[in-house]
């Protein structure tokens, strides 16, 4: 028998054997062939699940999408000024107004207390203040007013000139994690002796313009790339 005639031959008993081992294998542990190649086919491909907690990310407008992450007082500048530069370059650069924009900051783990006003700040100036590390930037005391939504700090600050305000203007949306929220609330019910509950429905009802609360921000962010935002993270 010549070289040629043996090889393809041996080449097909070895697939059959091996096909047969791999079932054994399958069946061995639990695996359903047809459900694998179901699965592997284009037919079985994942999807992400959807959650009508989440419908209002599809209801900013705009033909590009981007979530910042800010988990920190510095992160919280950088995504205002990231945003800031999104807005503007893609103005310059694309043509492109605010409006063909979804721009979501979330503000999560050290940088939730940033999405309350001006209100409560003045209230808990101190926990608030020790919580964030954050003083008034013009002085040494703690900060009576919520930093990043105050003019007049130029380059004091991380945002520059880029106010919260100034974002919700042009469209900007803010994700605040609960989580992070609650246990603000925990911290200011126990140094004020009030009750963590009341605290927080306190909070809640003085956030920032065009704030979402979210679950988690952690979860949020994740959630938000599956309805096709990029992510990118602030600090």
């Amino acid at each position: 028998m010549r070289r040629s005639d043996f090889f393809p031959v041996a080449r097909r008993s070895f697939l059959s054997r091996l096909g047969a081992g791999l079932a054994a294998v399958g069946a061995a542990v639990g695996i359903d062939s047809s459900t694998a190649t179901a699965q592997g086919s284009s037919a079985g491909r994942w999807q992400a699940a959807r959650h009508g907690e989440d419908d209002w990310f599809d209801k900013i407008p705009g033909k590009h999408r981007t979530i910042l992450d800010a988990v920190s007082t510095r992160g919280v500048g950088d995504a205002l000024h990231f945003a800031s530069n999104i807005i503007t370059t893609s103005k310059s650069g694309y043509g492109l107004e605010s409006a063909d924009l979804a721009i979501v900051i979330s503000l999560r783990h050290g940088a939730t207390a940033f999405a309350f006003n001006d209100a409560m700040w003045a209230k808990y100036s101190v926990p608030l203040s020790g919580r964030t590390k954050v003083t008034d930037p013009k002085g040494e005391g703690p900060a009576v007013v919520n930093v990043f939504n105050a003019s007049g700090y130029g380059g004091l600050l991380t945002n520059g000139a880029t106010t919260i305000d100034s974002l919700i203007k042009l469209g900007v949306h803010f994700a605040v994690c609960n989580q992070s929220t609650l246990g603000i609330s925990g911290n200011l019910a126990r140094v004020t002796d009030g009750k963590a509950e009341t605290t927080h429905k306190e909070l809640t009802s003085n956030l920032i313009g065009n704030a979402h609360m979210v679950p988690s921000g952690i979860v949020a962010v994740g959630h938000a790339q599956e309805r096709s935002y990029a992510y990118v993270y602030t600090g």
